[in-house]
């Protein structure tokens, strides 16, 4: 009669583990890189077995795409979903890049940002890791693209400017304000990121006939 209890407490015990790994794979990937990550490193800080780590994934490139995907998930938690909760338009441009800093400030990951560590680590060398950060990174300008040319048809944002160069911009003063606040270990770093998005988007706003904002 117990046996279903059985087999659903052992299968809801694997899912906390496994869960438990991807956290701890995730941490240690975002201070150490990716490709530090080995069965034998993530079993030595857990604490299980170094079987027991490979019972779950049985290849360090599983393991490896699989943090990918748990950090993706955490990103859209984070960031994404609050970011875009705001109202359509300049609200919304200006709610992801608050919402991407308070990630950074809040130190969701404590080597900063997942996938700017991903970024720096795999921009050179080929490969499907280097494939996943290009599509990352480039669905995040796209995404901010696409604000911005919301913003503009809103009439909150100038229409002769050219939305690839402020996601740019904007992209810079994200990325710069996570590589400085985790790099001197000072989260208060991502104010300056703050200001350079202000003003980076108050330079983009609609002007008068007299030239001013």
């Amino acid at each position: 009669m117990d046996a279903p209890r059985d087999e659903t407490r052992r299968r809801s015990d694997g899912e906390q583990t496994h869960a438990a790994i991807l956290e701890a794979a995730m941490r240690l990937a975002s201070i150490e890189g990716l490709s530090s990550l080995t069965i034998g490193r993530l079993a030595r800080e857990i604490g299980v077995s170094r079987s027991g780590v490979f019972a779950h994934f049985r290849s360090k490139q599983r393991l490896q795409q699989e943090t990918i995907a748990a950090a993706r998930e955490v990103f859209e938690r984070e960031v994404v979903t609050p970011g875009l909760d705001a109202p359509e338009g300049l609200a919304q441009l200006e709610g992801f890049c608050e919402a991407y800093l308070s990630y950074v400030e809040r130190e969701v990951f404590p080597g900063g940002c997942f996938f700017a560590q991903l970024l720096a680590e795999f921009d050179a060398p080929d490969g499907e890791i280097h494939d996943e950060v290009v599509t990352f990174q480039q669905g995040g300008a796209a995404l901010l693209e696409g604000l911005i040319a919301t913003a503009q048809q809103h009439g909150e944002l100038d229409p002769n400017v050219e939305p690839g160069q402020l996601a740019f911009e904007l992209y810079a003063a994200l990325e710069l304000a996570n590589y400085f606040s985790t790099l001197h270990r000072d989260p208060g770093i991502v104010d300056r990121g703050r200001k350079a998005v202000r003003a980076a988007i108050a330079n983009a706003g609609v002007r008068d006939a007299a030239g001013s904002s």
